[in-house]
């Protein structure tokens, strides 16, 4: 099945799904795509595969993975030729990277060596599901050699690509290798840096801690991980340590918009309640991270408040990177702007194409070529529809058809093409309240319609949050909205939040204050 998650059990599984225009189709992997193609080639990063140039950071070689997973997701012509320009790098051992050929595992803290399998091994997961490709033996190899490994690397994210590859092939051993780097991490193996320990989640092991710290992308990455190997391992107590760990995060240290990560520096979580809108990072890859470990929660206990997770991130840190023509990206999603420079990788408050940490564009191609397979599950006794967009959805014998202009229009209608001859239900997610369901023996041409308000509301900060006390957000549907001033003609315009800076220069505020002197 082409799904970036597939477990062996839980609540739920995966169905499969299309996107046939409406809001998602406008952010076409195909243009990110080839616009990260174009970009890498231009940095010299596929070349160093070719010649060890060391061109770019020491993570550079994940770039080139994450967009040939997005390649596969998307069946790319171009798959294999740059899959094979990757694979003459690959030593005889199955060791593979092109800055520390000849120092191996030198630089645990920084290197990236893991992490870098850990894209390409979920490259490799993608090539596998989506017809085969060359780049399921490179990642094989890549694993095999981890197999086995006693440390850890500074950045998480090879554990949940161990664990895909295991349901994959069934082979035990990428599972067993994935727990251990679970189970290790936080034992202090890594040295000491400036940030300190929690940075790259070296402070404490997983077990012990109460809710997400240091580097955000980091954490999250490494919680998907942890996930997985509860549920590949039955470790009930493991994933319940996770979820609580995630709702108080949710709860203390996540944006409105669903954005994670309020300390530039560090690019990590702050504080309980140290959410300040203009200094957010709300890195684009710790969105993505934060709906990757929603999804997995989500087929693992089938709460529909996991789908509500992905939804807010979807629509308001997810959407907001890209530019109206898929050709530019913030890395930070700041939730103000007063013209100031105030943090890294920002370029006076517009995307920029490309940056010299590349991890965003790339991370958005491999998300949006893969993201129909976010829309619905199913289970022995029917279909649930999470995210809702026009398309096709289809699990076993069943197979629906969406129409909406969702999140514009609250009306969905599901209409049935092929059924079984029995009694099915059809569940529908109700953003903050649940499911609509209905149970029948379905026909062909038998229609749901679920009628969600998307009419503009306020909402009011949590007075907790010091830096917006006394203040309001507008929300509309799934959408946050921020006041936006352009710079050319003084005029604002409330927009929706994912939508600022497509205008030129401007200056835009989420949070508003209620009076003068808040």
């Amino acid at each position: 099945m082409r799904t970036p998650v597939l477990p062996s059990t839980g609540a739920l599984r995966p169905a499969s799904a299309t996107v046939e225009g409406g809001f998602w189709a406008a952010r076409d992997a195909n243009v990110v795509i080839e616009h990260c193609l174009e970009s890498l080639e231009r940095e010299g990063w596929i070349q160093n595969f070719r010649d060890f140039g060391g061109r770019g950071r020491e993570f550079a070689d994940s770039e080139v993975y994450k967009t040939l997973e997005a390649m596969a997701w998307a069946s790319h012509s171009r798959l294999d030729e740059v899959a094979r320009v990757v694979k003459g790098a690959q030593q005889p051992d199955g060791y593979l990277n092109t800055r520390f050929k000849d120092a191996r595992y030198t630089d645990l803290e920084w290197g990236h060596e893991l992490y870098c399998y850990g894209h390409l091994i979920q490259a490799g997961v993608a090539g596998a599901r989506s017809g085969g490709s060359s780049l399921v033996e490179i990642a094989i190899r890549a694993a095999d050699h981890v197999v086995g490994f006693e440390r850890y690397c500074g950045h998480p994210g090879i554990e949940m690509a161990l664990v895909e590859l295991y349901r994959v092939t069934g082979s035990s051993k990428y599972l067993d290798q994935a727990k251990s780097f679970v189970d290790r991490r936080g034992s202090k193996l890594l040295g000491d840096i400036a940030f300190g320990r929690a940075y790259f989640q070296d402070d404490m092991p997983v077990r012990e801690r109460r809710v997400f710290a240091g580097h955000a992308v980091r954490e999250l990455y490494l919680a998907c991980g942890a996930v997985d190997v509860a549920v590949e391992t039955g470790d009930s107590v493991l994933l319940k340590t996770i979820i609580e760990q995630y709702d108080r995060t949710l709860e203390r240290r996540t944006y409105i918009t669903g954005g994670m990560g309020s300390r530039r520096a560090d690019e990590s979580f702050g504080e309980d309640f140290e959410l300040p809108p203009e200094g957010a990072y709300s890195e684009t890859c710790a969105g993505i991270a934060s709906v990757m470990l929603a999804w997995r929660l989500l087929l693992a206990t089938g709460s529909h408040r996991w789908a509500d997770v992905i939804e807010r991130t979807l629509y308001n840190v997810v959407a907001a990177s890209p530019s109206a023509d898929c050709r530019s990206f913030f890395y930070a999603n700041p939730l103000g702007w007063s013209g100031r420079d105030s943090g890294r990788f920002e370029v006076a408050g517009q995307r920029a194409p490309w940056f010299e940490v590349s991890c965003c564009p790339t991370n958005l191609a491999r998300t949006f070529a893969s993201l129909a397979c976010y829309l619905a599950t199913s289970t022995d006794d029917g279909v649930q529809i999470h995210q809702y967009a026009p398309g096709v959805v289809r699990a076993g014998d069943i197979e629906l058809r969406v129409e909406t202009a969702y999140p514009w229009d609250g009306r969905v209608t599901v209409t049935v093409v092929e059924t079984p001859a029995r009694e099915w239900e059809l569940k529908l997610r109700v953003p903050g309240s649940g499911y609509q369901r209905q149970r029948k023996r379905w026909r062909p041409g038998d229609s749901a319609v679920l009628e969600l308000p998307v009419s503009l509301r306020l909402v009011e900060a949590d007075p907790r949050i010091e830096a917006v006390r006394g203040c309001v957000a507008v929300e509309r549907g799934p959408l946050v909205y921020c006041a936006e001033t352009t710079v050319a003609d003084g005029v604002t315009t409330l927009v929706p939040y994912h939508s600022w800076a497509n205008r030129g220069p401007s200056t835009m505020r989420v949070w508003v204050p209620l009076t003068t002197g808040a």
